[in-house]
């Protein structure tokens, strides 16, 4: 008999108690969580919460049970609230999640307070607030010592939490680091977003490091990841999974594969009424379209992606589909929105603390704009400020984030961004002496003896 099962034909027991109603309710709850069906979860915990803002009924429960009744309320209110675009639903889940934190702090459970950091971080990594969520994982896995699903969980969204903030190779340390843990657990979700995540980190290294052979070793990696995705019946990771490798595939330039994926893909989440990830594969799509050419077909799909991100919570994605859009704009010969759609991605970067992507960003912008950075659009200044002023905005901006994400180093930094050395030297000395501050310090050399 399944744990389901078992759950479900307790729950016809009416001589169950009080509290042991509601915590099989919960357990039910959780194990639809862990297959993604979270309406479903949602209809186990109707007897004590029924909808995102409504405070759990807890009368007559005991503490430790009204903590867990709040627990998966908080959960499944991020959740079901980020799925249907439901403003406030983070700020109510941090709510009903702090609550739960604090009676399991008052009882000094440490399992379930490493529970409530794991679930509280995803909310923050949700609303992009990454440095909270980072170090809510890194205490809730001081507070696990024993290899368990729940520890699986934290380091899994650690590294996404990493990978995310563009740090890969730590990324790939923290999960094959744990790898023991992964081998142990039996949970098919877990196991399969393991090696998922384990998958996109050394995708994008192939890329970062020029390290061709990590390409094999993701796309076996995503097989294992899909094979437990098939087995839990998780198919909103199964469709994230194929939109992965559309991705990948993209990138190596096999482009009928790579919509055949995004096709699985989006059907998956259509089916599913996953808006935000129809955006996702979307975006996906549009890059792919630019690779062959199809320019046009690009800035649609990239647009959809946009006003289908513009309308959740998710402001990284809004920002990856504007760069998406600023590229197939540009290639259009469309420099002012082109411009538009780049420096909104990177406004939302900084906000996001994501320097690295936003240099990234600024970058792309460089390269596929260049010389058109100033010029007129239908006879009117991109910026309305004057040419030179634009200029010097410009390539402040984009030398800050070159420095930033070449860490202070000036030979690296002026390759960014599409400078000679001497160039960017010569701009921080003259035009930009507020930038100094990021470069690393001269090392004077020293003087030969005659």
């Amino acid at each position: 008999m399944t744990l389901r099962a078992s759950l479900l034909r307790e729950l016809d027991n009416s001589g169950l108690s009080v509290d042991r109603h509601a915590e099989v309710c919960c357990d039910l709850a959780r194990d639809f969580e862990n297959t993604g069906e979270y309406e479903a979860a949602r209809r186990a915990l109707r007897d004590y919460w029924r909808r995102i803002g409504e405070q759990p009924k807890l009368s007559g429960l005991e503490e430790t049970t009204a903590a867990e009744v709040l627990l998966r309320a908080g959960v499944l209110t991020g959740y079901v609230g980020s799925k249907n675009q439901i403003e406030e639903a983070q700020e109510n889940a941090k709510d009903l999640i702090t609550q739960s934190q604090a009676i399991f702090e008052a009882r000094s459970n440490k399992k379930k307070i490493a529970e409530a950091h794991t679930e509280l971080a995803l909310i923050y990594w949700r609303t992009g607030e990454n440095n909270e969520a980072r170090d809510l994982l890194t205490e809730a896995l001081s507070l696990l010592s024993i290899d368990n699903d729940l520890k699986a969980k934290a380091v899994i969204r650690l590294a996404v939490v990493e990978f995310r903030a563009a740090r890969h190779e730590k990324a790939l340390r923290i999960l094959r680091r744990h790898k023991r843990l992964f081998d142990k657990i039996q949970n098919h979700t877990l196991k399969g977003s393991y090696h998922d995540t384990l998958a996109n980190a050394l995708e994008d290294l192939s890329f970062l490091k020029k390290r061709a052979e990590y390409v094999d070793l993701a796309l076996i990696e995503y097989a294992v990841a899909r094979l437990h995705f098939e087995k839990a019946g998780h198919n909103f990771y199964l469709a994230a999974l194929e939109n992965n490798l559309g991705m990948l595939y993209f990138r190596i330039n096999r482009h009928d594969e790579a919509h055949e994926h995004l096709d699985l893909a989006r059907r998956i989440f259509t089916s599913l009424k996953e808006v935000s990830l129809v955006g996702q594969v979307d975006d996906t799509r549009a890059s792919v379209f630019l690779k062959q050419g199809r320019i046009a077909e690009a800035e649609k799909a990239a647009r959809a992606a946009v006003r289908i991100q513009e309308k959740t919570s998710r402001h990284g994605l809004v920002a990856e589909a504007l760069t998406t859009l600023g590229r197939a704009l540009a290639r259009l010969e469309r420099y002012g929105a082109a411009l538009s759609a780049f420096q909104r991605a990177i406004t939302l970067y900084e906000r996001l603390d994501c320097m690295k992507r936003a240099a990234e960003v600024a970058l792309a912008m460089v390269q596929e704009m260049r010389e058109h950075l100033t010029a007129s659009e239908h006879g009117q200044l991109l910026s309305g400020r004057g040419v030179v002023q634009d200029k010097l905005t410009l390539e402040h901006n984009v030398i800050k984030l070159a420095l930033i994400r070449a860490k202070g180093r000036v030979s690296e930094a002026a390759s960014l961004a599409g400078m000679s050395w001497q160039g960017l030297a010569y701009a921080l000395q003259t035009r930009h002496k507020d930038l100094l501050k990021y470069r690393t310090p001269v090392k004077r050399r020293r003087k030969r003896k005659p």
